[in-house]
């Protein structure tokens, strides 16, 4: 029995067998128990967490995924390898299906949508042979660069130059707390943002997914809480759009902006961030398609189930009763086609709106041309 508004695919399972690694890190870092903490070690967790989750945040996401501001050559490789150190994968792996994900955000074709279930959105996505590949089609932009595809197909480089580092600087306390300890909570760090950031937090603007803002995690992912504003306007390279939504990230990147490092920083327009609001009536059709989802399946769980409860025995009640049966089964067929019908009305419905929604973001941007 399944509660979730959107059924994985058959292909769509974690494999277990080359996941041992990512476990087995993790179990690694218990070794802790055995080497100590060092002073050393703490300074290693520390530098190694936020320095990655920078790197993530924004080299991977905002500059590669989003190109919401422009480097140079130079810089723009040091964002792919710092992004590459923090073992989630190389550069055109990561950005191409994070522009997948924002491109099918909530439906079947979504990677990690947590109408999937919530441990398939934080790590199960991940762990699914599925999607090792990357499509370089995704992310031509990037693709023609031959350092960033080596990056891409040597992934291991980045990790294993920052775990030998550890260890030589910390010793084993460097290695076990310092590397593995921050790495393990790097990941989980940054999963948060697919699995918690679209269940947990509130809604600002009306968007297709169940994106949403919340402060704690944009605390521990320095800014990328601010979800639901990135998914409403993602071109974006500041996701807190307001001076109240600390956007850590972004004040590096301003910082870096002012030497010359980091051009053309984006911002999203006054126009954009009044717009499209939930509390001003705009229709939320993110959570509407996301609780008539899990409205379908409950259905669907219930009809499958259905009259196996309160010690009933229904098919020797059916078997004495036929006329019973014929009742319960042209009630059945009548529930399944009015379903059917409302089914189609509210996907009509939903395509019309969608349509209106991107003639709508096409005529802002458009008098945003023209202004």
């Amino acid at each position: 029995m399944s509660t979730h508004g959107i059924e994985r695919a058959p292909d769509e399972r974690v494999n277990w067998k080359t996941s041992a690694g990512f476990l087995a890190i993790h179990a690694l870092v218990l070794g802790t128990f055995f080497t100590g903490i060092s002073k050393t070690a703490v300074i290693l967790f520390v530098v190694l967490y936020w320095s990655r989750m920078f790197f993530i945040t924004a080299g991977y996401h905002r500059y590669f995924a989003h190109r919401s501001y422009k480097l140079g050559r130079g810089m723009q490789f040091l964002m792919a390898f710092g992004g590459a150190t923090a073992a989630q994968k190389g550069p055109l792996w990561w950005a191409s299906h994070h522009r997948n994900h924002h491109r099918y955000s909530d439906t079947e074709l979504d990677l990690h949508s947590p109408q999937k279930g919530f441990w398939w959105s934080h790590v199960g996505w991940f762990l699914c042979d599925k999607n090792n590949e990357w499509n370089a089609e995704d992310i031509r932009d990037f693709n023609k660069f031959p350092e960033l595809r080596f990056l891409t197909k040597h992934d291991m480089i980045g990790p294993w130059s920052v775990g030998i580092a550890s260890f030589l600087i910390g010793g084993w306390s460097g290695l076990f707390f310092g590397f593995f300890g921050s790495t393990v909570l790097l990941w989980h760090g940054t999963f948060f943002v697919n699995s918690l950031a679209h269940v947990m937090g509130r809604r600002r603007y009306a968007t297709t997914d169940t994106s949403r803002n919340s402060a704690i995690i944009a605390f521990i992912t320095m800014g990328e809480g601010w979800h639901n504003n990135h998914h409403y306007y993602q071109a974006s390279a500041r996701q807190g759009f307001f001076w109240w939504e600390f956007d850590v990230s972004y004040y590096i990147l301003k910082g870096l902006s002012y030497v010359g490092l980091v051009k053309d920083l984006k911002q999203p327009p006054a126009r954009v961030k009044t717009a499209a609001r939930v509390r001003d009536g705009s229709f939320d059709m993110g959570m509407f398609k996301a609780h008539w989802a899990k409205a379908g399946a409950a259905l669907a769980n219930v009809r499958a189930h259905g009259g196996q409860t309160a010690g009933l025995n229904t098919p020797d009640l059916l078997e004495a009763d036929p006329e019973l049966a014929t009742r319960r089964e042209q009630l059945e067929d009548l529930i399944a086609s009015n379903r059917a019908a409302l089914h189609d009305h509210v996907q009509n419905a939903l395509a019309h709106a969608e349509e209106l929604g991107r003639l709508s973001r096409r005529q802002e941007r458009q008098a945003g041309i023209t202004d």
